[in-house]
Order: C-alpha cells, then structure tokens, then sequence
C-alpha cells in the first residue's frame, strides 16, 4: 500500500527523496519538524569533523599564539610574522602567577604548552595523527579545566565534546590520515 505522501502532486519537493517528500508535508509543523531532522541527519560526518578540526585547532593556536613572540600566523586577519619562535616573557610569568600547575615547574609548563598549542592544532588541521592530537588537547583541556580554570566548566565542556567527536569518529576523509589509511589498504591488498 502506498502513502499519500508518495504521489507527485502531493510531495512539496517532487525531485527529492521519498524520505524527505513523505516527511515534508506542507503546513504541518511535526513534518516540517521532520523534514528538518531528515536533512540534517544527511550531513557528511566528513564535514563536521573538519569544520571540529578547524575550530578547536584554532582555539589552541590563538592560545599558543599568546605565548611566544618572533612568529605570529593568522589565517583569517592574514596576520604574519615569520622569524624564530621564543618563549614570551608574560608566558612564563602566566605559568608562575596564574596557572600554577602542580607537579610541574613554571619554567618546563610554559614552553611545553606553548610548544603543544602549535604542535597539535596543525596536526589537527590536516588531518594526521587526529586521534593522538585529539586526546593530547582533551589532556590539556582536562588540565585547564581541573587546575586552572574550574568555573569555565561549559566552554571547556564543548572543547571536551568536539575532541572526543574526532577521537571516536577520526578526521573524515578530507584528512591525511584518510590518505595513508587508503595507501596502506591498496598497498597491503595488492
């Protein structure tokens, strides 16, 4: 038996899906609920993760962007300043007066995290080693969150959740890592 919603002259989109056509129903709120939730439910998990990649890898690299002086890149301002990256003199004092983090001394955390919020965000941004970036950010996210920072709880928690994404899911296919998984699969079968 055929729904109604599968006849021509009653689907408001006659050139899409059945899916979308049988949800989509015109003036009704649930179906245009529905049909809302059906395209969304399209979106390439591929995208997602690159736009989780782009963003959270921005995050870091603004932050370590803060502590060092002599190099300076910017995508979006078109900021640049290419020389020889050095531990700025307020990121060493951050670490001393504000962050104190235990069992690590001022003079190791800083040029440490500074080196950490370069490292991963471009190995994020293209997509190699997701997995290993994803969890050395989550680390330094939790580390924030439990010694630094405990009232920042909700943005560190999104943080948390786009990096655990690409932890579960990996990086999608507009990524290195999809790259060499293809190479080495090819290689191996043939």
């Amino acid at each position: 038996m055929s729904h109604p919603a599968d006849s021509a002259d009653t689907q408001p989109f006659p050139n899409s899906s059945p899916l979308i056509g049988r949800f989509c129903g015109v003036g009704k709120l649930a179906g245009l609920i529905q049909c809302f939730v059906g395209l969304f439910s399209h979106l390439p998990d591929s995208l997602i993760a690159l736009i989780g990649r782009f963003s959270i890898a921005a995050i870091f690299w603004k932050s370590g962007q803060t502590k060092i002086d002599g190099f300076a890149v910017d995508l979006i301002s078109g900021q640049f300043s290419l020389g020889w990256p050095q531990l700025s003199d307020s990121a060493l004092a951050l670490f001393q007066d504000e962050y104190r983090l235990p069992l690590i001394s001022p003079e190791l955390a800083a040029p440490m995290v500074a080196f950490a919020e370069h490292f991963f965000p471009v190995l994020l941004l293209i997509g190699l080693a997701t997995r290993f970036s994803a969890t050395a950010l989550l680390v330094m996210t939790l580390t924030i969150q439990i010694f630094v920072y405990p009232d920042a709880y909700p943005t560190h928690g999104v943080w948390a959740s786009v990096l655990l994404i690409l932890i579960a899911r990996g990086p999608g296919v507009l990524s290195v890592d999809h790259l060499l998984a293809k190479y080495f699969a090819t290689k191996s079968a043939g």
